[in-house]
């Protein structure tokens, strides 16, 4: 089975979009679209949305369907964008999905609740049934190791459109090697909320990282990394390691952050999140903004470099 395998050609800096809200706490259409143009042209190799940075499951059906829609609508076929299925009730998650094909998404991203192998696997199964081209499976754990090496290359090897899988453990690293190894190199892995170990997934094999904003940034990491300036890659990479510190103390913190980055940059209108969230005190705002003038700062010079041919 293994041996009729492709890889799939995701490589590279795959950017997963915040949701722009207009004062009125609607999408806000414009802003989500300068925010592709602006990571198309940065040359990220494809775009996920919506996902947990676009604060999902505060997001209603209708509304994941016109972020979709806008975001394919302008992309075109330029780069893959994947339509982040999750839901928590089967039914719902099938939906979804069905919605998402409907609307021409050909890759999709699974975000499965997990109670045991068994539940997992049967609410994989349904999902792979109505026959996405691509599917991402979305491997989530906070605090451990996520699925098991075995169920992942179970599903792996029966399913075809099985194509991708995003690991966000802790630690990643270790399961990067384990299911590249497992799956002879065959299965597309993507770094995910890891991001802090972008320099040790990238040398352990990794295809892609998926992280939040920073577009240029993170693609200029990548390319000196895949032209094999790696001394250039780790230390551009360490320059924005405070920043991943800050942002990367909770999800909610990193949506905060990133939406005000956004905002800084002219591509949102506001920086707007959608409630309940983590508050961002008047401390969190202040180390925010110092931290936003060094990525801004750093952004002008890299342009100015490739512009340069640098």
């Amino acid at each position: 089975m293994l041996a009729e395998k492709e890889l799939y050609p995701l490589k590279g800096i795959v950017t997963v979009l915040n949701t722009p809200f207009t004062a009125l706490d609607t999408i806000d259409p414009i802003a989500l679209k300068n925010n592709v143009l602006q990571a198309v042209e940065a040359g990220v190799a494809g775009i996920l949305v919506p996902a947990m940075a676009a604060e999902v499951y505060k997001l209603s059906q209708t509304e994941r369907l016109r972020m979709l829609s806008l975001v394919l609508e302008t992309v075109g076929d330029k780069v893959p964008v994947i339509g982040g299925a999750g839901e928590q009730d089967l039914s719902k998650s099938k939906e979804l999905l069905k919605a998402y094909l409907d609307i021409g998404c050909k890759n999709t991203l699974f975000q499965i609740p997990f109670a045991n192998d068994s539940q997992f696997r049967n609410h994989f199964m349904e999902l792979a049934a109505l026959d996405p081209e691509m599917i991402m499976l979305q491997d989530w754990d906070a605090t451990g190791y996520g699925l098991s090496d075995e169920l992942i290359v179970d599903l792996f090897e029966k399913v075809a459109a099985f194509k991708c899988l995003k690991i966000e453990t802790v630690p990643a690293g270790p399961k990067y090697s384990r299911i590249l190894k497992l799956t002879q190199g065959k299965l597309n892995l993507s770094g995910g909320w890891a991001v802090t170990q972008m320099m040790e997934g990238l040398q352990r094999g990794i295809h892609a990282f998926m992280p939040t904003g920073m577009h240029f940034i993170y693609t200029t990491i990548y390319r000196l990394f895949e032209e094999g300036r790696m001394v250039e890659a780790e230390a551009l990479f360490e320059k924005i390691v405070p920043v991943l510190a800050f942002s990367n103390q909770h999800l909610d913190i990193s949506i905060h952050f990133f939406k005000r980055l956004l905002y800084r940059q002219g591509i949102y209108n506001t920086p707007k999140v959608r409630r309940p969230i983590m508050p961002f005190d008047a401390l969190h705002q202040k180390l925010a903004d110092r931290h936003i003038d060094r990525i801004l700062q750093l952004e002008n010079e890299l342009k100015e470099e490739r512009s340069n041919g640098i």
